[in-house]
């Protein structure tokens, strides 16, 4: 089903790959990528998988959209888990492809039923480990 606004197309891959990690939990993270105006799963990551295995997982140089499950403890000593969706989109990364993933993010992310925390990352630092967990608090 394209994308009227940018023409990208969005693969059933991701929509099922996507409810496998909300629901069963099969996966720590999921990296897509935007490729002949389709948006395809890039990577898939275990449940073993740690943050630093996803941020690794990301170009340097690319765009990129991924999905992050995130499990944490509460102040209140509560077990809890929150899927994030990150636009990756460095600095050092083409304007033309900038312009590309900025266009088709609110449609894929439409696609992608749970998500609870958006977050958007031009650099490394944007993400760290730090600001997910404060974020998910």
């Amino acid at each position: 089903m394209a994308n009227s606004a940018s023409g990208m197309a969005v693969l059933d891959e991701c929509k099922l790959k996507f409810q496998e990690l909300k629901a069963k939990r099969n996966y720590r993270f999921i990296v897509f990528k935007i490729e002949n105006y389709e948006v395809m799963v890039e990577k898939l990551g275990s449940p073993e998988e740690t943050y630093e295995n996803f941020t690794s997982s990301l170009p340097a140089n690319e765009c990129r959209y991924a999905v992050f499950d995130f499990d944490f403890t509460t102040n209140e000593n509560c077990q809890k888990s929150k899927i994030f969706f990150i636009a990756w989109a460095p600095d050092t990364s083409k304007v033309r492809e900038k312009m590309v993933y900025a266009s088709s993010k609110d449609r894929f992310k439409r696609e992608l039923d749970g998500i609870q925390v958006e977050l958007q990352a031009t650099d490394p630092s944007e993400m760290s480990f730090d600001i997910i967990k404060a974020r998910a608090i």
